[in-house]
């Protein structure tokens, strides 16, 4: 391996600490807590070796977002893959992103509430972003119902449930209610 080789393995681990370090004290004491300087101290860097990776706090939020979005499409492909017919897929769809949110909400927070420098719905919208928005679509797509436009269907769905783990998380909404609001946002939006 040469000398560059591993100066850019390096570089890597450095970053992957940084994000994790980030997540693991978002997850822990919310995203107010996290600050380069606290960043610096918990991964043993000094600010400037952190700024050399992330120019501040909201490409942090970014990074985490991007691994989060991987993840959630994952979460949802896994999910959709373990049942059969559409509306087995869709409900498990929902299930796979209200439980990700719930269990992952500085992730969550992230993806869909802070602001991390990241182009949503746009050309140049960064590909794990898509890939999460395509997991929603392969499933939800084939439900969407005549004459509507599968990606349109996608968002409206993928707005309903972000709506109900927003408001569950916010206390909004009793939890015992949730299994029921699954069933009636797929049996009232989806065609199957």
């Amino acid at each position: 391996m040469s000398v560059q080789e591993r100066k850019q393995r390096e570089r890597a681990e450095r970053e992957r600490l940084i994000v994790a370090t980030a997540r693991e004290l978002a997850e822990q004491q919310g995203w107010d807590a996290v600050t380069t300087r606290r960043l610096a101290e918990r991964i043993e860097y000094s600010q400037p070796v952190l700024y050399s990776h992330f120019r501040g706090k909201r490409e942090i939020i970014g990074a985490v977002a991007l691994e989060g979005a991987a993840e959630l499409a994952g979460a949802v492909r896994s999910a959709t893959s373990a049942v059969h017919g559409p509306r087995e897929r869709v409900a498990a769809l929902a299930r796979a992103y209200l439980d990700f949110a719930a269990l992952n909400p500085a992730v969550y927070d992230a993806l869909f509430q802070l602001d991390g420098g990241l182009a949503y719905a746009q050309e140049h919208t960064p590909e794990p972003l898509k890939d999460a928005f395509a997991a929603l679509l392969e499933s939800l797509g084939e439900v969407a119902g005549e004459g509507v436009h599968p990606g349109l269907f996608t968002e409206v769905f993928w707005a309903s449930l972000h709506g109900l783990a927003t408001l569950t998380r916010a206390g909004r909404l009793l939890p015992e209610d949730a299994a029921q609001r699954v069933e009636l946002l797929v049996d009232r939006l989806a065609v199957v």
